[in-house]
């Protein structure tokens, strides 16, 4: 049987891969301005109401490259001979600008040069979560819950030629052409060929209960309302991309609070009075009947525009207490385009407690900041 031979080429590959080296500069020039656009991106409209495959236009300014360019003054200009420019003479000047945004009326000179470059919502919510997590999530060993895991433990003879073992490969060619007394071209054959090989294992999986809880009262206007829904998609989006077992579970009220399913936490209108607690006596119940804290990593998350009934504060304030003794974070978002706290915000900054979070929204742009303000990036915890 014919040996095969493979061999190591010494030519210099640099300029083939210019396209390659182009196309990455590019991307990392789109991610860049992503970046810079998120908290925008993250309460843009037409994501929120999308299905999840639609694409998003994202302005990206063109690459600049350095280049010479003539000088448009009327003066005289510079190049090789005897001249009167002296070292750190300024050599040539743009025309005055009257392109856009300079000045009034129609513009002359060229602008930026900028285009748009699409993205889907899953490759936006990669860079979005990128470095968001559950905070102080915590190993349930006494109910471990597992998720299946991709493990590279061992190396081959045989295999497919995408799991081939580069390094590993190579050393074993140096090896033999080594021992062969290194005279020749080095050259890999058939018998120097190295696989990676792979099992399937079961991995412990911590296991966890959000708690999606909205205020849908009267109160809640137009903006208030697209806010909520706009850190609950997130969210859900978040929790679902970034873990195999987390249940989230929709709490949604007014005066009163009732488990509703996830097309009616975010389709359900705005009617009634207002009782914050009404949703908190809600989750310390479901959590005593059916998500024990000895089981569950547990956390809830809380939107409201802050007009509470007034007797209802205190109250509210005294349920959270008791919720942080069996949840690893509550959070608590207040949505007002006011700066100043509602009587319900006043009362739960006096909540000492760094499991409790609170973030006060004002604008769309707020948004990304909720999201980060509740899912730090932190190690987590056992026991």
């Amino acid at each position: 049987m014919e040996k095969s031979l493979f061999t190591v080429s010494k030519e210099d590959w640099s300029l083939h891969r210019k396209g390659y080296l182009d196309q990455q500069r590019h991307q990392e020039k789109v991610k860049e301005a992503i970046r810079k656009n998120l908290a925008d991106l993250v309460s843009e409209e037409s994501i929120i109401m999308t299905d999840g495959r639609e694409k998003i236009r994202v302005p990206i300014r063109s690459i600049q490259e350095y280049h010479f360019r003539f000088n448009y003054e009327n003066q005289e200009q510079v190049g090789q001979g005897q001249g009167d420019a002296n070292v750190g003479d300024l050599v040539a000047r743009g025309k005055p600008s009257q392109g856009a945004g300079q000045g009034t009326g129609a513009g002359s000179s060229p602008g930026e040069e900028y285009y748009e470059a699409e993205i889907t919502v899953d490759e936006l919510e990669e860079l979005i979560f990128e470095d968001l997590q559950l905070p102080r999530l915590k190993n349930k060993s006494a109910h471990e819950m597992t998720e299946p895991d991709i493990q590279f433990h061992d190396v081959r003879k045989q295999g497919i030629m995408g799991n081939v073992d580069k390094r590993r490969t190579l050393r074993e060619s140096i090896k033999r052409h080594s021992l062969a007394g290194g005279s020749g071209a080095l050259q890999i054959q058939r018998d120097d060929l190295r696989f990676k090989s792979w099992e399937m294992k079961d991995r412990p999986s911590s296991q966890a209960v959000v708690l999606a809880m909205m205020d849908t009262s009267g109160s809640m206007g137009t903006f208030e309302k697209y806010i909520a829904r706009s850190f609950f998609f997130w969210m859900v989006r978040f929790l679902r991309t970034k873990y195999e077992h987390v249940k989230i579970v929709f709490l949604a009220h007014d005066t009163e609070a009732k488990e509703v399913t996830e097309q009616q936490f975010f389709t359900k209108g705005e009617s009634g009075g207002t009782r914050c607690s009404s949703v908190y006596e809600l989750a310390l119940k479901m959590i005593e009947e059916n998500y024990s804290p000895e089981r569950f990593n547990l956390y809830a998350f809380h939107f409201s525009d802050g007009d509470n009934f007034g007797s209802d504060n205190q109250v509210t304030a005294e349920l959270i207490r008791l919720l942080l003794e069996k949840c690893n974070m509550v959070g608590y978002g207040e949505i007002s385009k006011s700066l100043r706290d509602s009587a319900l915000m006043a009362e739960l900054r006096k909540i000492d407690d760094p499991h409790f979070v609170r973030c006060a929204i004002a604008q769309k742009s707020d948004v990304y900041r909720a999201l980060r303000s509740f899912f730090k990036e932190q190690m987590a915890e056992t026991g």
